[in-house]
């Protein structure tokens, strides 16, 4: 069997520079899975030309959520052994909720929750029988609070990060880690996605790369890392809101949302 790695939303911002990441670190075949062909491809052919990689493509638009069993059933075919699970691919939505598109709204959910939830259930079972494995999701500071203004991302990011936390408990002792990324506001293409370029978040901000924010996500996992949150004063403030009064919080996060 080809040991593999599986990273989803693989095209752009922090997905593909932990596809870089892993490729540079000796891991020796990627299945590399985002909608966007053209970019895979590009992204494919600069790792098979620097790091003497395999690559294997899987242009799937996952907040459909059934392409989950989709990339499961090709890997049983072509007999992988999945080491690695990255699920990275999401996005969000900032504006008010009652004024939100129900249809972006539905997609959110499925592709932040569900697809992760299902990738996670397909694969995690060979990985407990094998004794090895990991698994990192990419969650967000987003996740230790609610958010005005980006009310449905803020909570599947809480989701993401109780689920992570929670499995990773069920996995102690077992070979098998899971591990939540949280990273801050990052120069990743998100803000533009979610239409927060003007927002206090992202406005005039010295923001981390997608670059860096992958390797201390790498770097987390190969550790076996429950929650691994980037930046030393994005720690202090997911710490913090657990003890300011929820109204405050919610205060100060409409702030933060609003534009500029």
């Amino acid at each position: 069997m080809k040991n593999t790695v599986i990273i989803t939303g693989a095209s752009s911002g922090i997905g593909m520079e932990l596809a870089k990441i892993f490729a540079e670190n000796n891991h020796q075949h990627l299945l590399l899975v985002a909608r966007s062909k053209d970019k895979l491809e590009m992204l494919a052919n600069e790792l098979i030309s620097k790091y003497k990689v395999e690559v294997t493509l899987l242009a799937k638009d996952l907040s459909n959520y059934e392409s989950a069993l989709e990339i499961f059933n090709y890997c049983t075919n072509e007999n992988l052994n999945v080491t690695h699970l990255v699920n990275n691919a999401g996005f969000g939505d900032f504006g008010f909720f009652a004024e939100s598109n129900w249809t972006k709204q539905e997609q959110m959910i499925n592709l932040n929750i569900t697809t992760l939830t299902y990738l996670t259930h397909l694969f995690l079972p060979a990985m407990v029988k094998n004794k090895s494995g990991k698994i990192l999701n990419v969650s967000s500071i987003a996740a230790f609070q609610p958010g005005p203004l980006m009310s449905v991302y803020f909570a599947t990011k809480a989701y993401v990060l109780h689920f992570s936390e929670a499995i990773a408990n069920e996995l102690e002792n077992t070979g098998v880690t899971v591990t939540a990324l949280c990273p801050g506001p990052t120069k990743s293409g998100f803000e533009t996605s979610a239409s927060l370029e003007n927002s206090k978040l992202f406005k005039n901000k010295n923001l981390p790369s997608s670059e860096e924010v992958a390797l201390y996500g790498y770097n987390a996992l190969l550790k076996g890392k429950k929650v691994a949150i980037h930046g030393t004063m994005n720690y202090i403030l997911a710490n913090t809101t657990r003890f300011a009064p929820r109204n405050l919080v919610l205060k100060i996060v409409r702030f933060m949302q609003d534009k500029v």
